[in-house]
């Protein structure tokens, strides 16, 4: 019997057939799924084979002409933005990273849009009447929600075509595939569960009784949470109702009942008491706030901790001195090109700073890391490429959080 030659062992992503499918997720035809196919590869050929190239180019000449022009080395990374976009190995990988999230959305909106009345339906035989969902027909918008369709998905998490349209959420749903190559596995709830586990893994001895998610959407990284501690009640608050719809009805038809979804302003939390929550949680969210919120979200993060409550904020790595100014000027490109505004002044905070003026002392600050937690049979070990940064796409975060002194 032949060797088998491991060199020929396909790395790239999976295929989409092989995404799960919950209640409520929208049909998929052979020529929607071959869209998402070309997606998610074309994103893993843009990491893997452009974007090393737009780091020679940097070296080979961005760099090199800046210096000779300047007399000096780059000052910041906005100057190295600046620099890169006039370049040609930069220009070409931007505009096909942005082609790419652009046919993402485009792809995503075509399925769900056909058959937005019959997700609806779905959706509301699954949620009609239910107490565990809580919106507020006069909710006003954050401007943070209201003023950019984030991602460039079109009318971002909260705009709804027709009363009780879900068709938005059901978009972000099956189109995450894409963006990550599928390294967020078959749920694409590879992050919250990766949470679930860093969290039994380093306080082995906590056992929440309430939780809160903040900026839930859809709760593909709070039903892990959820499942984890099946004794816990568990609250996602966001601020779409159409993600809060889908995310219930999601819930439900995966057998997970202890979730309950509300619509409510993240950095406005009056509903709840003081010291009403043992663990209080966000995943891939402080970045579409913004620099007046955050700090209003961290108070409120505090006073809703019980004593010995945690709060864990998991996001991309600051930008820290040992950050080189290219990996962060690469990292700047959602906020300047995919719909993320609020991006790179976010990741220049210093969070522990802001934590302690939250009124969490330093000596209770929590720090760590997780890397989103997939199915093998989904995403082969071979593809996963540990070493191959996205600067902003890697199924990787930093977690920033504190827990409150007893």
């Amino acid at each position: 019997m032949a060797q088998k030659d491991k060199s020929a062992v396909y790395d790239g992503p999976p295929d989409y057939r092989v995404v799960g499918r919950h209640g409520v997720y929208p049909e998929v035809s052979h020529d929607e799924a071959a869209r998402f196919n070309f997606l998610a590869q074309m994103n893993r050929y843009l990491s893997k084979q452009l974007m090393p190239g737009v780091a020679e180019a940097f070296e080979a000449r961005v760099r090199p002409a800046f210096e000779a022009a300047e007399g000096r080395e780059f000052a910041n990374r906005h100057e190295v933005r600046k620099a890169l976009a006039k370049d040609p190995a930069w220009q070409w990988w931007s505009a096909l990273r942005r082609a790419t999230m652009e046919s993402r959305q485009q792809a995503g909106r075509w399925t769900t849009i056909r058959q937005a009345e019959e997700l609806a339906d779905k959706v509301r035989e699954l949620t009609e009447g239910d107490d565990r969902l809580e919106l507020d027909p006069c909710f006003e918008q954050p401007r943070s929600t209201a003023a950019i369709d984030h991602h460039c998905m079109p009318g971002s998490y909260y705009t709804e075509l027709f009363p009780g349209d879900v068709s938005g959420a059901a978009n972000y749903d099956i189109g995450i595939f894409a963006t990550t190559g599928g390294m967020l596995g078959r749920f694409n709830d590879g992050g919250g569960v990766a949470v679930a586990q860093w969290v039994k893994q380093n306080l082995p001895d906590f056992a929440p009784k309430r939780i809160l998610d903040l900026g839930c959407g859809l709760g593909h990284n709070v039903l892990p949470i959820a499942a984890a501690f099946p004794d816990a009640e568990v609250i996602g608050i966001d601020a779409g109702a159409p993600m809060l719809r889908y995310g219930l009805a999601r819930a439900k038809s995966m057998g997970i009942e202890n979730v309950r979804f509300i619509q409510g302003d993240v950095s406005r939390l009056d509903r709840f008491e003081d010291e009403s929550f043992d663990w209080i949680q966000s995943t891939m969210f402080l970045h579409e706030t913004s620099y007046k919120l955050m700090p209003m979200i961290f108070r409120e993060t505090r006073r809703l901790l019980r004593p010995g409550g945690i709060v864990l904020h998991v996001e991309q790595p600051q930008y820290t001195e040992d950050m080189s100014l290219f990996e962060q000027a690469m990292r700047d490109w959602d906020a300047f090109y995919n719909n993320e505004p609020f991006w790179t002044k976010m990741h220049e905070i210093d969070l522990d700073q802001w934590m302690e003026d939250a009124g969490f002392g330093h000596n209770t600050l929590i720090h760590g890391g997780v890397a989103a937690v997939v199915d093998p049979e989904v995403f082969p070990e071979a593809a996963k490429d540990e070493g191959q940064e996205d600067y902003g796409r890697k199924a990787a975060w930093h977690v920033i959080g504190a827990r409150k002194a007893a």
